[in-house]
């Protein structure tokens, strides 16, 4: 009876630190998702230029960037647990900081110090939960997170549908200081992971945390086996060895596909197009927020299906589903005249859309990039892969409203079907498939695919 108590306890502190954890994956879906309503009335409370209105919104995105690329430094010199409650801060004040704003300029600063905190965030959480919770749940622990991060959007085009009949979209922004506060309490009552104790001599300390999380019989391996990860850890040139490079490629040639494919500038500007096409402000919301919950449901069927299916599968079907709607979009664009049924065939063709990426793009990018990198090197590789995905959606949320209005709707809808086109012959030709693969048959697999036999790192 001891024995299931104690295991009993385990379980729950594992879930719990999870679900604090998750919350900075809702917090990245809440303050990426927001912008999308609210823009419907900052635009016209600000009377914000086209490119106005794009520079506030890639904002957070070019900062996510800079945020990306320092989290991971910042995570291993200070901790991640510091880390994760300082960016709980950083998220507040944001919110704040965009609720307030008297003015554009100020908006897009506010956005910037979100940014910040949105890029360290999307690689920490997974980076913090790869390396407490235990193995035989880290799969779909990790997937947990990426569904917060679907969870995040859908809430944010629901408070938006909220707010839309009186155009408080101060409110809209202001209220991520909520999740933000529960992150940052959170944490700071959770323990740091074992692994960066031990890289920081405290075994000590990683000793009374593994208590926690395994039950007494294999903390003393768990232990040593952290201790020998530790021991083995490789410089930052081991990712530039020639036995990477092609990996490497994969990891940001796949980072770049799932921000080319039109995905984010759909969900930041779908109510925008859809109140182009005559739809009121509540109705082309609330058409968003059904999208965000074709977003959930999809991504619960990649989480059932990516282990039975495999990636490869679920990634050239949904490639190939985003490129036939991204057709039909740019179709109905053409239809002479205005006609009462193509808003709402816009809205069925988004909601394809986005379910497609759901099940495909969103969920196995990140699957597939913690598992075709050695564990040594993973942490630094995926930095690559992740730096890659938000210079992506930099460049695509900067540029949407002016290609629009450079090419219209159709040409733009085409130049992103292309894209998936070239995504999907890109996966097809390179992309392995790793399901029910060791990490280690992976390494050899991509090593043997250039033909190079050596060892990755240094022994």
């Amino acid at each position: 009876m001891t024995d299931q108590t104690s295991t009993s306890k385990q379980t729950w502190f594992v879930y719990l630190t999870a679900g604090i954890a998750g919350t900075g994956g809702l917090l990245f879906g809440y303050d990426t998702g927001v912008i999308s309503g609210a823009l419907l009335f900052i635009r016209a409370d600000f009377a914000l230029s086209v490119f106005a209105q794009g520079a506030i919104v890639s904002s957070l995105v070019g900062a996510a960037v800079i945020g990306a690329l320092a989290g991971g430094p910042l995570a291993d010199r200070i901790g991640r647990k510091p880390l994760l409650v300082g960016v709980a801060a950083v998220f507040a004040l944001g919110a704040l900081l965009a609720a307030a704003a008297p003015g554009p300029a100020v908006l897009a600063l506010a956005r910037m110090v979100l940014g910040l905190a949105v890029g360290a965030v999307s690689l920490t959480v997974p980076l913090y939960l790869a390396e407490i919770v235990p193995a035989d749940v880290r799969g779909r622990l990790v997937s947990l997170y990426q569904l917060m991060v679907t969870i995040g959007i859908a809430v944010s085009y629901a408070i938006g549908y909220v707010f839309a009949s009186t155009g408080q979209w101060r409110w809209m922004l202001g209220l991520a200081v909520v999740p933000a506060v529960v992150l940052g309490v959170g944490m700071a009552l959770l323990p740091e992971t074992p692994r960066w104790l031990v890289a920081h001599d405290r075994p000590d300390e990683a000793t009374r945390v593994l208590r926690r999380i395994h039950p007494p019989d294999e903390v003393a391996a768990q232990l040593r086996d952290i201790e020998r990860a530790a021991a083995s850890e490789s410089s930052m040139s081991d990712l530039f060895a020639p036995a990477m490079r092609p990996t490497i490629g994969i990891g940001i040639g796949l980072g770049l596909l799932t921000e080319a494919s039109g995905i984010d500038t759909i969900l930041y500007y779908a109510p925008t197009v859809l109140e182009s096409t005559g739809l009121g402000p509540a109705s082309s919301l609330l058409a968003t927020f059904g999208a965000g919950l074709a977003l959930i449901a999809t991504t619960l069927i990649a989480v059932r299906l990516v282990d039975r299916v495999g990636r490869r599968p679920l990634l050239l079907t949904g490639i190939a589903g985003m490129t036939c709607t991204l057709a039909l979009l740019g179709a109905v664009f053409l239809m002479p005249g205005p006609s009462a049924g193509s808003p709402w065939l816009i809205v069925v063709a988004l909601m394809c859309h986005v379910a497609c990426f759901g099940f495909s793009l969103g969920p196995v990018f990140w699957l597939v990039l913690a598992e075709i990198y050695p564990l040594r090197l993973r942490g630094a590789a995926m930095s690559l892969g992740t730096i890659a995905v938000w210079a992506a959606t930099f460049v695509a949320s900067l540029t949407f409203l002016p290609l629009i209005e450079a090419v219209g709707e159709t040409g733009a809808f085409w130049l992103y079907g292309l894209v998936c086109v070239a995504g999907w012959i890109f996966v097809y030709l390179l992309v392995p498939e790793t399901k029910k693969r060791t990490l280690e048959q992976i390494e050899a697999s991509m090593r043997q695919r250039r033909g190079d036999r050596r060892p990755l790192a240094r022994p």
